[in-house]
Order: structure tokens, then C-alpha cells, then sequence
């Protein structure tokens, strides 16, 4: 429950007991009321020579700090939690408070309901792999990778809710994993297709039609690769990358 304020008689009689000498502790102990007040009621005396409530620039807060203490700290632990559970959580705490107060609190924290940005679901060796990608290729030049041409399938399906979910973040936080959506590409109901692209642009896209094996990937090749590559004008010679394998990466030219 929130803390209510003590009478003017029991502050004037912490000022009374200070001023014959008792200490913090010996008032606290007296009054049976918590130190850090006696502290305060003190501190307020000797500046404004006075134990009355001052004038406020609003309503005091319906909430004690320890309950707004609670509701940020719920939200920075558990992101995709929602207002409506907050607001039975302060409820369960005696803090009955409207939804925009709770939504109020979080954005004085810094924290903002924001959309959930939905990322490809990485293990620790699906990140490894493409450090190790990235590393390796350092001192490539952007003229190089002008002349690149990336191509690769993927299946494309319904993973888990696809709804909207928003999440408790703050400013420059979106891609931290406990603010995203995880997808993934395989399992389920879904379309295959492969497609390519380059630095000027994406290429040809193609619907794979049952189980992709060897003769059916090298006629999607056959028939799109070098046409994606005169499309997207990367000169006669250019660089084959197969997604990010560095074992399926070929020097092609076409004529023409």
C-alpha cells in the first residue's frame, strides 16, 4: 500500500525532540516511524522553518515510489509485458491506477511501447559462421562487391503469431534480442523460391515447385543467373556468392 503522510502534530514533535538535542535514531525509536523520515521532516524544517505541507505544482502521485519502482523494473525485465497486466499487478499491491498512468510512468523512464521487430532466428554457430564471413573480407573494396552476385532459396512460412507485438524499450534498443520477434525459414506450411541480387538491385525470383535437389537448382541457374546479371549490368565478369558460403562462390562471365 502507499505510505500516508504523518499528521502535524507527530512531524512538530520530531522537530521539538531535534531540537532538544535527540538524535535521528533516538526519534525514529520514540515515534516508531522509519529514520530516512525523521531525516526529511528535519531537512524540510531547517529550510523552510516549517513542518506544514507545502504548496504542489499537481496532485501527489497515486503511486508510491516503490510501486512505480516495481512497474519499471517489471518492464525492463519482461519487454513484451502489457499494460493490462501491469495494472492487475499494482492492483494485487492495493494501487489501483488507470492504464495511461502506468503508460506514463514507463515513458518518464525512458521506456516506449514500440512494435516488435521480427529478426532470423540465429544459434551461436549461425552467428559465428557469418563473423567469420564478415571478417574475412575486410579489406574487400566497395568496387569489388559492386560486382558481386549474392543468389540463394529460402522458404517462406507462418511462424508462431504473426500479429503485431509491441514491447517496453528504450531509444536505440530495437535490435536487442530481447526486443525482437525470432522467425525462421523452414517447417510448416510454406513456399520455396530462390532469387538473386546485387549492390544495383535484386535480380530474378523464382517459385520452387516441390523438393529442390541438384538438376532442378542448376536449371534455375541456367536459366536466371546470367540474365539477372546482364539486368543488373555487372559487367562480363563477375563474382557468384552462394548465400555466405565461401565453398559455392565462383569468377563467372557471360557473353553477349
Amino acid at each position: 500500500m502507499k505510505n500516508k503522510e504523518h499528521t502535524r502534530q507527530v512531524r512538530d514533535t520530531v522537530v521539538k525532540k531535534f531540537k532538544a538535542g535527540f538524535g535521528y535514531k533516538k526519534i525514529s525509536q520514540a515515534l516508531n516511524i522509519p529514520r530516512s523520515t525523521v531525516q526529511a521532516i528535519i531537512l524540510k524544517w531547517k529550510e523552510y522553518q516549517t513542518t506544514a505541507n507545502l504548496p504542489r505544482p499537481g496532485r501527489p502521485s497515486k503511486l508510491s515510489a516503490h510501486t512505480r519502482r516495481r512497474l519499471i523494473r517489471d518492464a525492463a525485465k519482461r519487454p513484451m509485458i502489457t499494460l493490462d497486466e501491469l495494472q492487475r499487478s499494482t492492483a494485487e499491491v492495493g494501487d489501483s491506477v488507470h492504464r495511461t498512468t502506468i503508460s506514463r510512468i514507463l515513458h518518464k523512464s525512458g521506456l516506449y511501447g514500440r512494435v516488435a521487430r521480427r529478426k532470423p532466428f540465429l544459434k551461436d554457430i549461425h552467428k559465428k559462421c557469418r563473423l567469420k564471413f564478415a571478417t574475412s573480407h575486410l579489406g574487400d573494396t566497395p568496387n569489388m562487391w559492386k560486382k558481386v552476385l549474392w543468389s540463394d532459396e529460402t522458404k517462406i512460412e507462418l511462424f508462431g503469431n504473426n500479429a503485431k507485438r509491441y514491447v517496453w524499450r528504450k531509444s536505440n534498443t530495437a535490435h536487442h534480442p530481447e526486443h525482437s520477434i525470432p522467425t525462421v525459414k523452414h517447417g510448416g506450411g510454406s513456399i520455396m523460391v530462390w532469387a538473386c541480387f546485387s549492390s544495383a538491385g535484386t535480380g530474378k525470383m523464382v517459385k520452387i515447385d516441390g523438393k529442390m535437389d541438384g538438376a532442378k537448382y542448376r536449371t534455375i541457374l541456367e536459366e536466371n543467373l546470367m540474365e539477372s546479371a546482364k539486368d543488373l549490368r555487372l559487367g562480363r565478369r563477375f563474382v557468384f556468392q552462394q548465400d555466405n558460403d565461401p565453398n559455392i562462390k565462383q569468377n563467372l562471365q557471360w557473353n553477349g
